[in-house]
């Protein structure tokens, strides 16, 4: 019966072609849209996962309440015993040091007067470290524009629009004014390896990366860090996971009664992560949903159009005695065909859109030039286990649905009333 349906709806397209058509573009838009929305969220989570707050993260009591200004004052001591600590504790979480600071960035001229200044962010990490994560986690190498990675000590990397603007190339000498972590003033020269673009609008517009031991030199931040950042391996943020973390911190770390105590904070508690995380996880849930409702009526309309359509072919089947019952489950039967079909043709393509904006994405760096946020300037899209069954939601059921309401009809079919159609 099923072969004798799919011949009858390849033969007459008029019947088959434009509701499947119809069902293959629905669910092809359901999938991308569903799969272009997780990526984009994912993304920005994840790139403000590298850069800034990492999975878990290690800092005093007194920086956690200040954070936004990165307040070197207020920076973890002992950083080595610490990081130790947690090593032995947390061993499936890799912990690196960051630091943070700011300052301005002195370029000087062919006689050492200076030529210009521009306020910079600076941004520390282990970068020399023959067995440091940090070049890959930091995108370091791919981001690299001009020149080469620092393997010296006074090296720096700058990144590349700041260093247009402040008309610096690879080689040139620069000059950081900066204050220690003891409140004095510091001026340090460093020399630029290269330039690099991060992908991140925040980052792009005036950032320098700095060696740790480089940036403890020059802050007088001997065996410190503004903070120890945690990361879950490769696997993406888990709420889950980092909420137990921070309770065995809990456990491990007993709270103490002074502002320089070490904390830990998961990537949820940090700035507005909270009621970000929360809004993203209702958006996308919300947007899909409508999304899949829309294309659903849609579908559903298209079924309950090509059921009205077809009475005609009904009135003859009828005519010539087929049972209603019959004729009612066979246009079941089509419909289902033709929503499958549908559904696999436009999960198929709508997964091969995805992959291919998974792999190149959407550079939208032009409409973020003047963006506070911290989130990357190329959207991509991510392909998830739900995104191969969603589009079958309207593809499939409400194709049927559709047809199963216009069907209804054939039940209230009189045959005095059909010959009275022939007839005409």
């Amino acid at each position: 019966m099923i072969r004798f349906l799919f011949k009858g709806l390849l033969r007459d397209r008029n019947r088959s072609l434009l509701p499947a058509l119809v069902v293959t573009i629905g669910v092809m838009l359901t999938v991308f849209l569903h799969c272009y929305i997780t990526g984009v969220i994912g993304d920005m989570v994840d790139t403000n996962a590298r850069f800034t707050s990492g999975h878990i993260k290690v800092l005093t009591k007194a920086y956690a309440e200040n954070m936004d200004q990165s307040p070197i004052d207020l920076a973890l001591e002992g950083v080595s015993e610490l990081t130790e600590k947690l090593k032995k504790e947390f061993p499936t979480v890799t912990w690196v040091p960051r630091i943070h600071f700011g300052g301005l960035l002195d370029v000087p001229d062919i006689n050492g007067e200076t030529m210009k200044q521009g306020v910079t962010m600076g941004f520390a990490a282990d970068i020399f470290s023959e067995n440091s994560t940090e070049i890959e986690r930091l995108n370091i190498n791919k981001g690299l524009v001009r020149g080469s990675l620092p393997k010296l000590p006074g090296e720096i990397l700058i990144s590349d629009d700041f260093a247009t603007k402040m008309n610096v190339n690879p080689g040139d000498v620069v000059t950081l004014l900066s204050s220690t972590m003891y409140g004095s003033m510091s001026v340090y020269n460093f020399t630029v390896t290269g330039t690099i673009k991060f992908g991140v609008g925040l980052m792009d517009k005036g950032t320098i990366l700095v060696d740790i031991s480089d940036a403890r030199l020059a802050l007088d931040m001997f065996d410190a860090a503004s903070e120890i950042l945690g990361y879950f391996g490769n696997s993406p943020y888990d709420d889950l996971l980092a909420e137990d973390a921070v309770n065995r911190f809990k456990t491990a770390f007993p709270e103490i009664e002074d502002e320089f105590s070490p904390t830990m904070l998961r990537l949820k508690e940090q700035g507005f992560f909270s009621s970000y995380l929360d809004m993203v996880e209702y958006f996308v849930a919300i947007v899909v949903s409508v999304f899949v409702v829309i294309m659903s009526i849609v579908l559903w309309n298209t079924g309950l159009i090509g059921g009205l359509r077809r009475y005609g072919e009904v009135g003859v089947r009828l005519a010539i005695g087929e049972n209603k019952g019959h004729v009612y489950r066979s246009m079941i039967s089509e419909s289902i065909l033709v929503g499958f079909v549908g559904s696999v043709f436009g999960t198929i393509i709508g997964l091969l859109l995805s992959y291919w904006l998974q792999t190149k994405g959407i550079d939208v760096g032009s409409l973020m030039k003047d963006t506070t946020m911290m989130m990357q300037s190329v959207f991509y899209a991510k392909i998830t286990p739900a995104a191969w069954y969603i589009g079958f939601f309207p593809g499939l059921f409400s194709t049927v649905l559709g047809t199963m309401l216009s069907g209804i009809g054939i039940y209230k079919r009189q045959t005095a009333q059909l010959f009275k159609e022939l007839e005409v």
